[in-house]
């Protein structure tokens, strides 16, 4: 048998080859929505004399929220001291979790395809390379279902935390009676939005891959060899 690299274009035309090439898009479609994002809310704060105060709220990938801040240094807002304030919650954890799955897939969806192109006569006469890819194609459903749940909560919490309600919790100044803030321009997230909906689109993407990698396994070829054939009629045996 050989086993040195033999290109064939053939696989992209199957559901096994064609689909893995979805997969790397929209891996790409997923971290690069949310691993890219930086963003900016305008805080317009009203003081009780008739005077205005604007504040920029910037943040941006892995928003960790805590590190980035509404007030640099000590300074006065309407006639008020104010010190250097950050703003609250930090889902670094979810996005980064959720970048992560999305780079693993687009290097293993890179490899497979690799392998499918050019060693796919290697892959199709050995049982490991079929169920090692059916193994990780079901842990990559899972992750994507995990990450991608994580992540939307996560991006919940970064819109809580930079609206109306959020920075007027965190700035101190805002509790005052005779002043009102609000945020009056916000930065806008639909890339954010999009990459939780191809975080789903992958997980569905990867499980309806993960049967016809399934199909080349021999659990599948035993399957369908133990069941009998149209036609097939048991012989009786010898007396």
């Amino acid at each position: 048998m050989m086993t040195g690299f033999r290109l064939n274009l053939s696989p992209l035309k199957e559901p096994l080859g064609f689909v893995k090439l979805v997969e790397w898009l929209t891996a790409i479609f997923a971290f690069g929505c949310c691993g890219g994002f930086s963003g900016k809310n305008v805080i317009s704060i009203l003081c009780g004399d008739g005077s205005n105060e604007t504040l920029n709220a910037m943040y941006q990938y892995p928003f960790r929220l805590s590190q980035f801040p509404l007030i640099d240094k000590n300074t006065t807002l309407c006639n008020h001291s104010v010190t250097t304030t950050h703003m609250m919650g930090d889902s670094a954890s979810s996005a980064e979790f959720f970048v992560g799955v999305g780079i693993v897939c687009f290097l293993y969806s890179m490899a497979a395809l690799l392998v499918y192109l050019g060693y796919m006569h290697i892959y199709k006469d050995s049982d490991f390379g079929p169920i090692f890819d059916f193994v990780i194609t079901a842990i990559l459903v899972f992750l994507w279902l995990v990450c991608s749940s994580a992540w939307a909560k996560g991006l919940q919490n970064v819109k809580s935390a930079t609206d109306t309600e959020g920075i007027s919790g965190t700035l101190a100044l805002c509790k005052g009676s005779n002043v009102t803030c609000e945020v009056t321009e916000f930065a806008n997230m639909r890339t954010l939005n999009i990459s939780v909906v191809f975080g789903y689109l992958n997980m569905l993407v990867w499980a309806f891959n993960a049967w016809f990698v399934y199909k080349e396994t021999r659990w599948h070829s035993r399957k369908f060899s133990s069941q009998p054939g149209p036609g097939r009629h048991q012989v009786p045996a010898p007396i």
